[in-house]
């Protein structure tokens, strides 16, 4: 492969992860040993907030009267398009039931699981669409209780569009809780709310690490990162679009990588010539976040191919993977390696973000080598079940019976062998496996 970078990023994802991980487990500790009263004690100091901690239906009404009608709709657009796709995925999966031998029948069964916390970031920016896209998959799902928490802001606690996007989609409970002690409130089930079986949604390296730690005792959707994004781009793309479409994600964090692959150098050195000038258009706190993660995370790789720019495509295994190149056809059908693929100028990852429907809580720092996003899947649970006659039985009793033998565990042998005698007194049977 013949690659040239003409920006290397100078520092990684993985930047002071050990003091999190110290910092976290002491949190999760105390959380554990002083339930409600800890949760309570780190949200007064860290969010300074000391109101209610589960929203009362009255609070959630004064909140729709808050949000402006035209963002309301949005709302409801952007929703209805998730609950759409979420749908079509839940068709995907279904029961299923076989004869696998004469007699012995065996099947599947899609089961969701009981109770599903989802977790709303908050802090910098209002994430009101990741409140859409957990709630509404883990109904869309059949999950029967959905907890949702996010950080209290404002001295007023949850932003009045995030929660009536909570109520919306379907929140069963709401908690004024963000951070390391809303993750906690959910996985232990504090403040009456029921013990999540899996808890989802995207957060700081926090809430991440909490993850992280609570994997095994619940289900987790995944440990996700920083954010990252990577743009293919050959000379058929507009340097404006990609300009700005590395810009939009950039600014989620100042350690959010974005990476620019091109075969075209005319192209790299006219993004790269307009990525400040984008940045002095944001707001402050956006281009603060913007110029680090570009300064520090971004990287532009300029190769010789497009069989290059998809080899680097897979081996980076990005977030979200944007190309805009000629022949979309042939793209779709080679990457192999990302969390959510879009086709085209005419998509960004920002309507993937917001508002298209498939979902955006997706693998990052690589892990899309090996999973997807969220989806209904994440909420259910593919369990087997089998039942059977006695002739049915019969050739699967000896042949476990036979087998362990062989790896010398007579227990299962025996459990097998007692049935045939059984079922079958008339018959004699050969358990030895070396016969």
């Amino acid at each position: 492969m013949s690659i040239k970078y003409l920006k290397k990023a100078i520092q990684s994802a993985e930047s002071g992860q050990d003091q999190v991980h110290v910092t976290v487990q002491a949190m999760l500790d105390r959380l554990e040993r002083e339930g409600d009263e800890g949760a309570r004690a780190f949200s007064r100091d860290l969010d300074k907030w000391d109101g209610d901690i589960v929203v009362s239906q009255e609070a959630i009404e004064n909140a729709k009267k808050r949000v402006p009608q035209r963002l309301q709709d949005d709302i409801r657009f952007a929703q209805d398009n998730i609950r759409r796709f979420a749908q079509a995925q839940k068709e995907t999966i279904s029961d299923c039931a076989l004869e696998i031998v004469p007699g012995l029948w065996t099947g599947q069964r899609q089961i969701p699981v009981q109770s599903a916390g989802c977790y709303v970031p908050g802090g910098r920016y209002s994430h009101i669409a990741s409140a859409m896209m957990t709630i509404t998959t883990a109904q869309v799902a059949g999950v029967s209780h959905i907890t949702a928490c996010s950080p209290p802001g404002h001295g007023v606690g949850i932003s009045p569009a995030t929660l009536f996007t909570m109520d919306l989609c379907g929140a069963h409970r709401i908690l004024n809780l963000g951070g390391v002690q809303g993750v906690a409130a959910m996985a232990f089930g504090l403040f009456g709310v029921p013990k999540a079986d899996i808890i989802v949604g995207p957060g700081n390296q926090y809430v991440a690490e909490a993850k992280r730690i609570l994997f095994g005792r619940v289900g987790i959707d995944m440990v996700a990162g920083p954010t990252d994004s990577l743009l293919i781009a050959d000379e058929t793309a507009d340097p404006q679009l990609v300009a700005w479409d590395l810009v939009g994600q950039a600014e989620h964090g100042y350690n959010s990588p974005v990476w620019l692959v091109t075969t075209d150098v005319g192209l790299a050195q006219a993004v790269m010539s307009q990525i400040p000038q984008c940045i002095a258009q944001l707001p402050d706190l956006n281009a603060k976040n913007a110029a680090a993660a570009w300064r520090d995370y971004a990287e532009v790789i300029l190769c010789d191919t497009r069989e290059e720019m998809a080899e680097v495509a897979d081996r980076y295994a990005p977030e979200h993977l944007h190309v805009q190149a000629a022949d979309l056809d042939w793209w779709l059908a080679r990457l192999r390696s990302y969390g959510s693929l879009f086709l085209g100028e005419e998509t960004t990852v920002a309507f993937g973000d917001k508002a298209s429907g498939p979902n955006h809580v997706l693998p990052t720092s690589g892990s899309a080598r090996y999973t997807g996003g969220l989806s209904v899947h994440k909420f259910m649970k593919t369990v087997t079940w089998q039942r059977a006659s006695k002739e049915g039985a019969k050739p699967v009793a000896q042949a476990t019976a036979r087998i362990s033998r062989y790896e010398g565990m007579a227990g299962h042998a025996r459990s097998a062998e007692i049935r045939l005698n059984k079922f079958f007194p008339d018959e004699r049977f050969e358990f030895d496996p070396s016969r």
